[in-house]
């Protein structure tokens, strides 16, 4: 994207989505809630800290905006910083703050998450597990600790892995969502779904999304307690 087009979408972001923005996180542990998206713009997703938008005119960016009072945008805007150019990553164009919004105006990155395959019964090819391994060694070279890597935060995009969240980079704490979703793959869906891949009911999804964060809530209470 040129600075032309640039300094279009940005005036674009701020006058027409930005003014009329109606976003408010009602609940820290909960989605952020739009409450009225302004003409010309689509909601994209609603995260636990901000809303994703793209316009009929830009198709392939995406706006993210920050609910007001909710943290972390100085943080994405440092890893998008060290990320810089990566083909499994989006690419910040820019960032800033408007009428009490904090946004940033990325690459959109299109594709199906690994979530939905499973949903839809789609192939998940090797490669995109190592393509997502790769990117991730990459961000642990620029001095970023990758967090909350998992089913709804991955994607594929023809055949190859893509990461789409990478807001919690700075975290410092471990996070062992990527590598239980590899077992996963590597101990269920390779031996027993990857050769004729059915759909899978989103109750089960559920249940097993569930049950994941029940067996990793107990865990750490449990290194808590020994310690």
């Amino acid at each position: 994207m040129d600075e032309k087009q640039l300094s279009k979408l940005i005036s674009l972001t701020e006058q027409s989505l930005l003014d009329d923005l109606s976003i408010e996180s009602i609940n820290h542990g909960d989605p952020v809630r739009v409450e009225a998206t302004p003409e010309g713009w689509r909601l994209l997703g609603a995260g636990n800290y901000a809303g994703v938008f793209v316009h009929g005119d830009y198709p392939d960016v995406a706006v993210k905006v920050y609910a007001e009072g909710r943290e972390g945008w100085e943080n994405e805007c440092e890893v998008y910083r060290r990320i810089g150019h990566h083909s499994a990553y989006s690419a910040c164009y820019s960032a800033g703050m408007y009428n009490g919004h904090s946004y940033l105006i990325l690459k959109r990155l299109k594709g199906k998450t690994l979530y939905q395959c499973v949903l839809d019964g789609d192939v998940i090819p090797k490669q995109v597990i190592d393509d997502i391994d790769e990117a991730l060694d990459y961000a642990r070279s620029q001095g970023l600790n990758p967090h909350d890597v998992h089913g709804k935060n991955v994607m594929v995009k023809d055949g190859r892995g893509l990461v789409v969240d990478i807001s919690d980079f700075l975290k410092g704490d471990s996070c062992t969502m990527w590598d239980d979703l590899k077992k996963a793959y590597n101990r269920i869906y390779m031996p027993f779904m990857s050769k004729k891949p059915v759909p899978v009911p989103e109750w089960v999804m559920n249940g097993v999304r569930k049950g994941y964060r029940w067996m990793r809530h107990s865990s750490v209470l449990g290194r808590s307690s020994s310690s």
